[in-house]
């Protein structure tokens, strides 16, 4: 499709042309086993070295640290696996941040199934773990803590450096914290106090297939997988060496293109983040406004399906992503979304690439009001709170959205809401999981009061839940 503004670098990068370059000359020069002795293995194995020298010196790790694995989830995976058996003596217990990528959750509902225990540390609003409580959740049988570097849905940056000072506080047999830098790498410097460390090329313009696992020296380390010799024992398999230096050499191209273009990304999304609720009724920004990625910013709309609106924006040019899962073809809230308690309908993320330019951002910013709009006209809602009729309404105002999916339940209450007085109470019922987190959100957005949940059966349903809202005007 012609002038399509790809906005979604977040889940993958195109090629970057230094890797591009890099992979050409690989190809020809590394295709050999640089395991053999011979003069094309020894070469390949010059072009191994080289690029896992750049990578640890870009990411502050020592070459031997640093192994490649076949993408980020792998390395997380193996990361988490490893660690965990190398300090099973220490004991069972994982700690986590509930705004973890799936990669993490995985790998914990596994360890889980296999006897191990879990601490799941809570976020704030804006998607940020507190580092005390974090550390706080440490047990004397934890034997790893896991911290992402930066937040893939809403672009929140952690306390990664904070939480490994609190834990090296505790002694000398320190919790090792495993740090997913996925979505930061080549982006932002890597956070100081890691132990072990997960990074994915394709994020940062790298070819996909290509991961990295960082273990510092000293870290217990035991792969979970069958003994290979290759990649310190960690990860077995014949590397992929074309693609491992095209990923090197990409790596350092965008670390220092980053540095030039942090200012003019940070502009870019700052004026997102202020036009868009200027533009756009009933809207959510989402993620710290501070700290933060500097290309990525995550916005809700009310009274939208997100894979509608997604739909709708790329048909008018754009390649975006949404970090809620509640669309028409699941049933499932965003983890993320709903461990911030915000809003998980009608969520926009947009990542920009280095090279976005202002022009695109201001065309964006022109078309997404009218499609909003266009997506909640066959609603025929009224945005605005309407005027209470002249008698006000003793009972409670019962909404039956029994049997609608999200985010139908919250257009249902924001349609009706003016039928009650200021002060009236109004109740929603509701069988749809992502009710429990939407209506509390759209009552903190539109300035209502939540007084939270009742059994269904109170107000005569026989399934779901009441959610209990009063106007407040």
């Amino acid at each position: 499709m012609a002038n399509v503004s790809y906005f979604d670098v977040a889940s993958t990068t195109p090629l970057h042309p230094v890797a591009r370059q890099a992979l050409i000359a690989a190809l020809d020069e590394g295709w050999a086993d640089p395991a053999r002795l011979y003069r094309s293995g020894r070469q390949a194995r010059m072009l191994l070295d080289a690029a896992r020298r750049t990578v640890a010196e870009e990411l502050g790790a020592r070459p031997d640290e640093v192994s490649f694995t076949t993408g980020g989830t792998q390395a997380v995976q193996l990361g988490m696996l490893g660690a965990l058996r190398g300090r099973r003596r220490t004991g069972r217990h994982l700690v986590h941040s509930a705004v973890e990528h799936s990669s993490v959750l995985h790998t914990a509902e596994r360890h889980e199934a296999d006897g191990g225990e879990l601490t799941s540390v809570g976020v704030d609003r804006l998607g940020r773990v507190d580092a005390a409580r974090f550390a706080a959740a440490v047990r004397p049988d934890t034997a790893l803590a896991v911290l992402q570097s930066a937040n893939h849905e809403v672009g929140t940056v952690q306390p990664v450096a904070e939480v490994a000072a609190l834990l090296a506080a505790a002694g000398p047999d320190r919790v090792p914290l495993l740090v997913d830098a996925a979505q930061s790498a080549g982006r932002l410097p890597v956070p100081a106090g890691w132990s072990l460390l997960a990074a994915s090329a394709h994020k940062w313009g790298g070819p996909a297939g290509v991961g990295v696992l960082a273990v510092r020296k000293g870290v217990r380390f035991n792969s979970p997988l069958p003994v290979d010799e290759r990649e310190g024992g960690r990860v077995p398999g014949y590397p992929n060496v074309p693609a491992i230096v095209a990923a090197a050499a990409s790596l350092r191209a965008v670390r220092a293109e980053a540095r030039e273009r942090d200012a003019h990304l940070r502009a870019l999304v700052e004026r997102i983040r202020a036009r868009v609720p200027q533009l756009v009724p009933e809207v959510e920004v989402v993620g710290d406004p501070v700290h933060r990625l500097p290309h990525l910013v995550t916005f809700s709309c009310l009274y939208v399906d997100g894979e509608v609106l997604l739909s709708e924006l790329d048909r008018a040019g754009f390649a975006v992503s949404s970090g809620s899962s509640c669309t028409s073809s699941t049933l499932t809230p965003s983890h993320v979304l709903a461990a911030m308690g915000v809003l998980t309908e009608g969520n926009v993320r947009l990542s920009l690439p280095l090279d976005v330019t202002s022009a695109e951002v201001d065309r964006f910013l022109a078309v997404l009001p009218d499609l909003v709009a266009t997506v909640r006209a066959p609603l025929g809602l009224e945005l605005a709170v309407a005027a209470p009729p002249a008698a006000a309404r003793q009972a409670p105002l019962v909404i039956d959205a029994l049997g609608k999916r999200c985010p139908l339940p919250v257009i249902e209450l924001a349609k009706r809401i003016g039928e009650v007085a200021p002060g009236d109470p109004v109740v929603v019922l509701a069988d749809d999981e992502a009710a429990r987190l939407d209506i509390p959100a759209w009552c903190e957005m539109r300035g209502q009061a939540y007084e939270g949940e009742a059994p269904a059966a109170d107000f005569g349903a026989d399934r779901g839940s009441a959610y209990l809202v009063r106007r407040t005007s």
